[in-house]
């Protein structure tokens, strides 16, 4: 795993909803609106799986996703790929289960989604695009 930096962390912090990408065993893309995260930690992050159909498919078959924040003041863009798993009970899945409740109360979360992230890379144009950062 790696360490997200700080202007990766507040970037994702001002970005709402983020873009969740999967991709079948085929190879077949798949890109949600994800609206509740919590980052748990700067090596992982926190989705909760509401409605998931075709992402729950497609990380059944690979469990590997990817998401892209970005800001325009300060202008910011990152891609972070990580591995997802899943809790369905216990403090991961409560931690989750509260953050959820304080925007939707009335929403069920079915379980928690597990982002341990594994690669940040810039994704601003320019010269430094697509370089690996952590």
């Amino acid at each position: 795993m790696v360490k997200m930096p700080p202007e990766v962390i507040e970037t994702l912090e001002k970005q709402w909803p983020i873009p969740f990408a999967t991709a079948s065993s085929e190879g077949k893309p798949n890109v949600v609106f994800m609206g509740i995260l919590k980052i748990k930690d700067d090596e992982t992050l926190l989705f909760a799986d509401n409605f998931f159909n075709k992402t729950a498919t497609n990380l059944a078959e690979n469990p590997r996703a990817s998401v892209v924040c970005w800001t325009k003041d300060p202008r910011r863009s990152f891609q972070i790929k990580g591995t997802v798993t899943f809790a369905d009970e216990g403090s991961i899945f409560e931690e989750m289960e509260e953050s959820v409740r304080a925007r939707k109360p009335d929403l069920n979360m079915r379980r928690a989604v597990i982002f341990k992230i594994e690669e940040i890379y810039e994704a601003n144009s320019g010269p430094s695009a697509g370089d690996k950062i952590a």
